[in-house]
């Protein structure tokens, strides 16, 4: 049954996510053969790369050409494991007893508080679980949370199921979710959860790439405006790159977009013009004083 299910999606990348920030969104061929690996397989797809070249945006692409509906959770480092399945609300449980005991509670109320059920709330992995529907999960920004968030999840991501145990109650998914994993890569994560994950490092999009999200965004913009401003742009991370390293911080695919939705502003000469000297309205891309000072003169550098 549950083979069945999972033969019969086919994520193809064709449909645009509701929810992109005015970014089109086009994943590559490998992505998308390793989103279909990951719904055939019914195993967590982790997610790496540099912020910005789209992983969030996966899951809402995918939820959306699936018609399937999508539970976020945006992890912090102040996340637990339990708070994906679910949170217990003991200090209410613990006002209504009181409440119960002196007599301020009617039976309709006392049977509620008697119940512990009641006090239960369902985090987005929980709700995926319950629902009759195969649920698209993000899991956003894993490796922001403490060294064993990860392996708190092991069980339950690996048998599709969790006890609450508040209550005593079993879990179990009634149709396994399609899971999403995302990661910077800030720490590492243990090897008996990337055991159980497969795994694509989202590229970020090359030059022939960068033109199309341009050309897809702003359809009518001159090319000659388009192809000079993405190889500024590019120009712009090969040196952020070349001075920081890849793990240091560089400009992404939507400050990008921000920045020619501003050149745009110009008639196309002037826009051009602008492109021809120091780097033009460099606040959009570049985010600190020290970038400021290292690259605002990045025209007239040889």
């Amino acid at each position: 049954m549950v083979e069945t299910v999972s033969a019969s999606l086919e994520y193809v990348g064709t449909v645009q996510p509701k929810a992109t920030d005015g970014l089109p969104y086009l994943p590559s061929r490998e992505l998308i053969e390793a989103v279909n690996l990951a719904i055939y397989l019914e195993r967590p797809l982790l997610l790496k790369g540099e912020p910005g070249c789209g992983k969030t945006q996966l899951a809402s692409a995918v939820a959306d050409e699936l018609g399937l509906p999508l539970e976020s959770w945006y992890v912090k480092s102040t996340s637990r494991a339990r708070d994906g399945l679910y949170t217990y609300d003991a200090v209410g449980r613990l006002r209504d007893a009181q409440l119960a005991g002196s007599g301020r509670l009617n039976e309709e109320q006392i049977r509620r508080a008697d119940d512990p059920t009641t006090y239960v709330r369902w985090g987005p992995l929980g709700r995926a679980f319950l629902n009759e529907q195969r649920t698209v999960v993000l899991i956003d920004e894993i490796d922001k949370a403490d060294i064993d968030f990860p392996n708190d999840l092991l069980l339950e991501l690996d048998k599709q199921q969790f006890l609450v145990e508040e209550t005593g109650e079993a879990i179990s998914a009634k149709v396994p979710p399609i899971v999403f994993i995302t990661s910077n890569d800030e720490k590492d994560l243990p090897d008996a959860f990337l055991r159980r994950c497969l795994f694509h490092f989202v590229e970020f999009p090359n030059h022939d790439r960068l033109i199309q999200i341009i050309r897809s965004r702003f359809p009518s913009t001159p090319e000659a405006l388009v192809n000079q401003a993405v190889a500024r742009f590019l120009q712009l991370r090969e040196d952020m790159k070349r001075d920081k390293g890849e793990s240091g911080k560089k400009v992404s695919t939507s400050e990008l977009i921000d920045w020619f939705r501003v050149l745009r502003r110009y008639p196309h000469e002037e826009a051009l013009g602008h492109l021809g000297g120091q780097l033009p309205f460099a606040g959009v891309l570049l985010k600190s004083w020290e970038d400021h000072i290292r690259y605002l003169r990045l025209g007239k550098r040889g």
